[in-house]
């Protein structure tokens, strides 16, 4: 195989034609998205509160906070794409538009969610933008915020803020929820001290850092090069020399695990999976939004962390949940 792929276009140039006629459709329709959005609450319609999460990990949550009270809508939510190139159409233009809560991720991941909101104002809208709700500067080198542990709890709190303020008579349930869901991330918090006492600095390697603030947590080592991982994460050609040294990881055993992304494969990282698969290094297979049916958030993280144990530990593989 030579040292890298074929040349592939950059991911975020992909969607930009398409972004941009999705844009120009929502201005055209915002006055009509309106009249619907700017209703604040359930209470004073009688109807469920309108909203959309652009990652369905995040309208899972959600669910979960709001209850009944809530109609949500994942926009992007299917596993076996790669979210990166994910393209927006008339029908996410509108829901977007229409939505009176909406929940994104930042740091470039979904961008197209922003130019909706622009392109459909709406005063009563409310927004929680995760990137910002951390406090983390656009130049923050990894976007997938939902696997550091501390990322859900905060963003739970703000889901319940926003939809009490929407609909004050049913605070008490959004805070129950709200609770019940922190309580419930508890295991997933002790499978992590664990394993990170039981595999101090257990070596991995990757092809993009979709789990590197979970792999963090656990105290792993990731012998990738980040310049390896950020290329193949923007759809850029890793350089030679990257290649030979993530090969070498396998062929040299270097690396305890391969943490594979399932959602983003080509030539480059289907080879290294056989490469990992002829050195018998088990591989873990990570997502970047969340496996469905059967999965919350919770027990999608939990297992991950087993599949990462039962790596570690037993030396088995896991490329799929």
């Amino acid at each position: 195989m030579s040292a890298a792929p074929a040349s592939r276009p950059a991911r975020s140039s992909i969607r930009t034609g398409l972004i941009a006629a999705v844009v120009a459709l929502t201005a055209v329709t915002a006055t009509a998205c309106s009249s619907s959005s700017s209703k604040t609450g359930a209470a004073s319609t009688g109807k469920t509160i309108q909203v959309v999460a652009a990652e369905n990990e995040y309208a899972d949550a959600v669910s979960q906070i709001g209850g009944q009270y809530v109609s949500v809508t994942g926009i992007m939510s299917n596993p076996n794409t790669d979210p990166h190139t994910f393209e927006a159409n008339p029908k996410v233009a509108h829901t977007v538009s229409s939505a009176q809560l909406i929940v994104q991720n930042g740091v470039g991941y979904d961008d197209f969610m922003g130019k909706i909101e622009q392109a459909s104002s709406n005063s009563h809208r409310q927004v929680i933008d995760v990137q910002k709700l951390l406090g983390l500067p656009d130049s923050t080198p990894n976007p997938h915020l939902w696997f550091k542990p501390t990322t859900m709890p905060a963003v739970a709190k703000a889901i319940a803020a926003d939809l009490s303020a929407m609909d004050p008579s049913h605070k008490a349930d959004f805070d129950a929820n709200a609770a019940k869901f922190d309580n419930s991330l508890q295991p997933w918090n002790q499978a992590i001290s664990q394993l990170k006492a039981s595999a101090p600095g257990a070596a991995v390697a990757t092809t993009e850092p979709v789990a590197d603030y979970l792999l963090d947590a656990l105290g792993f080592k990731n012998l990738t090069p980040w310049a390896f991982q950020a290329d193949v994460m923007n759809g850029t050609d890793p350089s030679p020399q990257d290649v030979a040294t993530e090969k070498a990881l396998f062929i040299q055993h270097k690396a305890k695990v391969f943490v594979y992304n399932q959602q983003v494969t080509d030539s480059l990282t289907q080879s290294l999976m056989t490469l990992a698969k002829q050195n018998n290094i088990p591989v873990v297979g990570v997502y970047e939004t969340m496996p469905t049916p059967g999965y919350t958030y919770q027990s999608w993280m939990n297992a991950e962390v087993s599949a990462l144990r039962n790596a570690v530990a037993n030396g088995k593989s896991a490329p799929t949940l």
